[in-house]
Formats: C-alpha cells, sequence, structure tokens
C-alpha cells in the first residue's frame, strides 16, 4: 500500500488515548513510506493524525470542500490541499488517491464517510481494504451491529468479512496488506451479481 485515506472526527473526543492513536497512525505511516490521504483539517484528530505524519517526514494531502477552508481551518503544512466543490467530490478524490482507508473515532462525518466507502466495497466499486482502528473500544457498539445485521439477514457474512478491525497500528495495517476481496456479489437473496 502507498497511500491510505483516514477518515476520523474534527474534534479530539472525551479521551487523550484518540489524540494518542491518532497521532502515532500518522507517525506510523510515514515512517512505512505510506502517503496519508485526509480531510485537510487542522482541528480535532483530522490534524493529529497530520501532524504525526508530518512530524516523521511524511507525504500528507488534504482534501477540502471551499465551503469548510473557513470552518475546519485548512491544515498550513500539507504537502498538497486538494480544494473541491461538495462532500461528494471530496470522498471521490480521497477514495481516487487511495489504496485502503482506516477510520478512526468521529461523529457523523466519520461514519458517513465510512459508510459510503464500505458500500462502494460491497457493490465492486472498488477492492480497496476498509479497517476500522477500534481505539479503546469506541466502535464496540457498531460492530454488534454489523453482527446483528448478518444474523437478520440484512448482510452476507463475507461482506461483514470485509470490514477489517484492530485496536493496534500495527496489526491493522497488517490484516489491510493481506486483505482478499470476496469473490462474491452482495445480494442476500434474489439474483447474484
Amino acid at each position: 500500500m502507498k497511500s491510505i485515506t483516514v477518515f476520523c472526527g474534527s474534534s479530539f473526543g472525551s479521551d487523550n488515548i484518540y489524540r494518542e492513536q491518532a497521532f502515532l497512525l500518522g507517525q506510523t505511516l510515514a515512517q512505512q513510506n505510506i502517503q496519508l490521504v485526509y480531510g485537510g483539517a487542522d482541528v480535532g484528530l483530522m490534524g493529529t493524525i497530520a501532524d504525526g505524519a508530518l512530524n516523521e517526514g511524511g507525504k500528507v494531502v488534504g482534501v477540502l470542500p471551499y465551503f469548510l477552508q473557513s470552518k475546519e481551518i485548512a491544515h498550513k503544512n500539507l504537502t498538497e490541499l486538494i480544494l473541491v466543490e461538495t462532500m461528494h467530490e471530496r470522498k471521490t478524490k480521497m477514495n481516487e488517491l487511495c489504496d485502503g482507508v482506516i477510520v478512526l473515532p468521529g461523529g457523523y462525518g466519520t461514519l458517513e464517510e465510512f459508510f459510503e466507502m464500505i458500500t462502494w466495497a460491497q457493490l465492486g466499486l472498488h477492492k480497496k481494504p476498509i479497517g476500522i482502528l477500534n481505539i479503546d473500544g469506541f466502535y464496540d457498539d457498531l460492530i454488534r451491529l454489523v453482527r446483528h445485521m448478518v444474523d437478520k439477514g440484512f448482510l452476507k457474512q463475507v461482506n461483514r468479512d470485509m470490514l477489517l478491525i484492530s485496536d493496534t497500528i500495527d496489526e491493522l495495517l497488517e490484516k489491510m496488506k493481506n486483505y482478499q476481496p470476496p469473490a462474491v456479489g452482495k445480494w442476500i437473496s434474489g439474483k447474484e451479481v
């Protein structure tokens, strides 16, 4: 993997471990010569992961919609800042620039970005690994919900298994490097694709 998109909060959250792990992930990506692609802001976990990568001399590409440029405060020290018109263009560009996706703690925006990327993977629009760095159990309830979707027949186990989960950076990156996308379609019943 040469480039990873990270989706994460524009806030720090209530526990310093989120900030520490975001910074460490940025450092780790830079040390492994993996370009960081992220939302382009200098606030919250977004700014922290960029700072971690930049601190180690890594390449960092931010993708930020014009209308958020003043609200999220664009990071001034990035390798490259790409400005786009819409949130959809932002996700599309971030997808184009990466070989995989990691999700850190965040709010609605982070979840929306994550679900769009995993849905695109489920539909076969890309074959990139998507990982959750489950810092301090942050995503435990979401993981339970995904299992519930499988149990209730709304999600195939093979599609659930597309989601790579770990509470450690090194293990998650290893899972991503070894990822093999499923060979079957998403449909639960009816015609398979």
